[in-house]
């Protein structure tokens, strides 16, 4: 599937890796949606890139579907989705005064980072499968992000792990479910990367990250992830998969 000229949209294409992405689209010549619960970041990339930011929270059917209509009236029905919001979360189970965690706070890392996925993609899917079908029958894409905490998460990455875990285990039944309709699914679980909120850790800590994955032992590159959503998304025989991309880094317990 050739990028140029087909209308896409990003979730959490304000910042960090969703922001990458969006540009990263915008240079192979598509009309990209920044999707973004925060509208400043989204409205400074989309003006930078030349594309349309949106308010979206990914959680909301209401939301994503208005979001979905919108980016449709500017652009045209979307092919591409790259499904990139989400929230981090670490909490032991038991804290050190004996407490249990909140179950609350486990919820809401499940309901954006795995319910909003699937909101997301099913209402994409839904808009998506009503299109023309393109080369090979093909009639669009979407890209997931997981994590590498999805298989080996660490002390307190409970709610986490589980929900890209969750997000990794459902993107083969996805991608066989919607291939009837042409539309293709796969997921990235990425490793550390120089994202502003890692970026606002000491120095120390990030040398020692850094240092932590064996090649190269460097922080991932924002830029790296969003090469690889785009050749996802151009290369047509990629479906079904998951896709670690973290220097060969395994997590420690802590």
């Amino acid at each position: 599937m050739k990028i140029q000229g087909h209308a896409a949209l990003v979730t959490g294409g304000g910042s960090g890796l969703g922001e990458a992405t969006a540009r990263e689209l915008a240079r192979l010549g598509a009309k990209v949606a920044v999707l973004d619960v925060n509208m400043d970041n989204a409205q400074r990339v989309a003006a930078e890139i030349g594309g349309i930011a949106i308010h979206c929270d990914v959680t909301s059917p209401d939301s994503m579907q208005a979001a979905i209509e919108q980016a449709a009236a500017a652009h045209g029905t979307a092919r591409i989705l790259m499904q990139i919001a989400g929230i981090g979360s670490a909490k032991r189970v038991v804290s050190k005064d004996g407490n249990a965690a909140p179950l609350a706070d486990f919820a809401k890392v499940i309901n954006v980072n795995l319910i909003g996925t699937y909101n997301a993609a099913r209402l994409f899917a839904a808009a998506c499968a009503k299109a023309d079908p393109m080369e090979d029958g093909e009639r669009g894409a979407m890209v997931f992000t997981a994590s590498v905490a999805a298989f080996d998460g660490q002390v307190g990455q409970q709610a986490y792990s589980a929900s890209k875990a969750g997000v990794a285990g459902m993107t083969l039944p996805m991608a066989r479910d919607l291939a009837q309709h042409g539309i293709r699914v796969c997921t990235i679980a990425p490793g550390l990367f120089a994202t502003p909120l890692l970026r606002t850790l000491p120095e120390p800590i990030q040398a020692s990250l850094a240092a932590s994955i064996p090649f190269p032992a460097r922080l991932g590159k924002p830029s790296e992830f969003a090469e690889l959503a785009c050749h996802i998304v151009s290369n047509g025989h990629l479906n079904g998969e998951v896709i670690r991309l973290d220097g060969a880094l395994r997590m420690a317990p802590r």
